[in-house]
C-alpha cells in the first residue's frame, strides 16, 4: 500500500474513530461498549480520495494472504479490522472505560486532538484538527439508541498548495459485547 494510501486513510479513519469515541448519546443513555461496525461513506471535491480508497482495496484484495494477515494485525493492534465484505466498513472495539466517559479522547495518535466538543440530546458537535496531513474537521452524531448512531463529517485539508474538502457520512451499529482478538481503542 502507497504511504499516500495509507495515511489518507489513517487520517479518515482517526476521524471516524474520534467520531465514533464521541459518544453522547440523550443524558441517561449510555453507548454500549464491544464491537461496532461502521460505515463510511466519502465524497471528496476532485474525486482523488474515492480512487484512493478504489485502489487501495484493489492492493488489498492482490495481497498474498500472509501480507494481508499482517496488514490485519497491524490494524487490530490499532482497534480496527475491516469487516466482512471490505468496503468502507471497519469494525472497531469500544472499551468499557470509553463508552462510559462519553467525551471523545483529547488526543488520538499524536495527530490529530480535539478543538471543541458539546452534545445536546442524542446529538454531538465537535471541531479536530490534524497535523498528518494538516486539517481541520468538524462533525455532528445522533444517536438513535446506544447501540446506533448516523453522522456526518466535514473535512478540509491543504494538499500540494490546493485546499481540498471531503464530506463523510457514517453510520454505526453495535455488533457484540465481546470484541474477540481485537484490541478495543478507549482505555
Amino acid at each position: 500500500m502507497k504511504p499516500k494510501t495509507r495515511t489518507a486513510l489513517t487520517t479518515i479513519t482517526t476521524m471516524g474513530l474520534l467520531a465514533l469515541c464521541a459518544h453522547a448519546p440523550a443524558q441517561a443513555q449510555k453507548m454500549s461498549p464491544g464491537l461496532w461496525e461502521n460505515t463510511v461513506t466519502m465524497k471528496s471535491q476532485d474525486g482523488q480520495m474515492e480512487a484512493a480508497m478504489a485502489k487501495m482495496q484493489a492492493e488489498l484484495a492482490k495481497m498474498p494472504p500472509e501480507q494481508r494477515q499482517k496488514m490485519a494485525e497491524m490494524m487490530g493492534n490499532s482497534g480496527i479490522a475491516l469487516a466482512p465484505g471490505g468496503g468502507s466498513t471497519v469494525r472497531v472495539c469500544v472499551s468499557k472505560e470509553s463508552a462510559e466517559k462519553m467525551e471523545p479522547p483529547e488526543e488520538m495518535n499524536g495527530k490529530c486532538k480535539r478543538e471543541s466538543f458539546e452534545r445536546s440530546g442524542n446529538s454531538i458537535k465537535f471541531k479536530m484538527s490534524c497535523t498528518n496531513p494538516p486539517s481541520t474537521g468538524t462533525g455532528e452524531f445522533t444517536y438513535s439508541t446506544d447501540k446506533a448512531y448516523k453522522g456526518k463529517m466535514l473535512l478540509e485539508s491543504q494538499a500540494k498548495g490546493q485546499a481540498m474538502r471531503m464530506e463523510m457520512t457514517q453510520q454505526g451499529k453495535w455488533i457484540s459485547a465481546d470484541c474477540g482478538a481485537l484490541k478495543s481503542v478507549g482505555k
